[in-house]
C-alpha cells in the first residue's frame, strides 16, 4: 500500500456518555482497558487497551441527552477494536452476554464472508461498538 496519507492511525476516541462511572467500569472492568487518568471536574476519564486510547466524557445532563442513533443523527456510526483470534472473540462474547447493560446486537459471524469474524453490540451509555478478529 502507498504511503500516502498524512495521518497514522487514531490517537483515541472520544465518546459521550450518560454515566461515566458506568461505562468507565464496563471498558476496566469487562474489557480489561487501564485508567491512564482523569479529570474529575470535566467530569473524563482517559482508557487504553495498550493500542486504542478511549476518552469518556459525562453528559452534562443525562435525562435531556439525545441518545445514541446511527441511522438518523450525523457522526459516529460505531466504533470497532480488535482482538487477537477467534478465540479471544468467542470469550469476549460470553462474557458480553453475561454484563449488565450490554445488548448483543449479533454473535460472532463472518466479516462480509470472509474469514475475519466479528460482533456487535450495544455498550453502557447506548454506543454500538464492534469487535473483530482476524482471519490468522
Amino acid at each position: 500500500m502507498p504511503d500516502t496519507a498524512v495521518t497514522r492511525g487514531a490517537h483515541h476516541i472520544g465518546l459521550t456518555v450518560p454515566n461515566l462511572a458506568e461505562t468507565r467500569a464496563f471498558f476496566v472492568d469487562t474489557l480489561g482497558f487501564e485508567q491512564l487518568g482523569e479529570i474529575p471536574d470535566y467530569p473524563a476519564v482517559f482508557l487504553s487497551d495498550g493500542s486504542t486510547m478511549i476518552t469518556l466524557w459525562q453528559a452534562v445532563d443525562p435525562k435531556t441527552a439525545v441518545p445514541f442513533d446511527r441511522k438518523n443523527v450525523i457522526g459516529l456510526h460505531h466504533f470497532a477494536l480488535k482482538v487477537d483470534d477467534q478465540k479471544t472473540l468467542t470469550d469476549i462474547h460470553a462474557k458480553l452476554e453475561l454484563t449488565e447493560n450490554v445488548d448483543v446486537e449479533f454473535s460472532p459471524e463472518p466479516l462480509m464472508g470472509g474469514p475475519t469474524n466479528h460482533m456487535m453490540c450495544t455498550i453502557p451509555g447506548g454506543i454500538r461498538m464492534e469487535i473483530v478478529a482476524p482471519a490468522n
